[in-house]
């Protein structure tokens, strides 16, 4: 009986190990799925900025859509102590006379801080003449003055970076007169 089991056993061996994986078959198949992961994390990653910077200006876009309003309420933009806080709340604007005509929110969804953390920076009036305020992201470095900055007039650039020199949005006269 003894030897029935031992053959049995022995010949029992070769189909468990055909059955099974050895250890270089799944280091192979690991080494195969982090290099697919690789590839995918490789090419979606410049997607992901793009995004995000997409996201940005999109910000921005509604910051200036919200600072339209504010100006059509308060005949005036947000100085740059009272920021683009103004927009959303009332406790930013500093004389207590013109809070009581502020109308706002301004913005639904405030958002004092950019996709990459940084608080955003407003101008008022802005650096650039012929522009009335300036917004401006950091961007992903953080960094203020980088070439990945993310600013309301980048939108106005030409193919080469530049603005145009006849910057001028002063609004225009109806046919009433104001």
């Amino acid at each position: 009986m003894h030897t029935v089991l031992t053959k049995r056993r022995r010949h029992d061996s070769p189909r468990r190990a055909r059955r099974a994986f050895t250890l270089i078959e799944l280091l192979i198949v690991i080494a195969i799925l982090l290099a697919i992961g690789g590839l995918v994390v490789v090419n979606l990653l410049p997607k992901k900025e793009e995004a995000d910077i997409n996201l940005m200006q999109a910000q921005i876009d509604q910051f200036d859509a919200s600072l339209k309003y504010f100006k059509l309420a308060m005949n005036r933009y947000p100085t740059e102590e009272e920021g683009l806080r103004a927009l959303w709340s009332r406790d930013a604007i500093e004389d207590e006379e013109e809070a009581q005509r502020w109308n706002g929110p301004h913005l639904e969804n405030p958002n004092p801080r950019d996709t990459w953390g940084s608080e955003w920076i407003y101008r008022q009036p802005s650096e650039i003449e012929g522009l009335a305020y300036d917004i401006i992201s950091l961007g992903p470095d953080k960094e203020q003055d980088t070439a990945d900055d993310i600013t309301n007039h980048d939108r106005l650039r030409d193919d080469e970076g530049q603005l145009p020199e006849d910057l001028d949005f002063t609004p225009p006269v109806t046919g009433d007169g104001s």
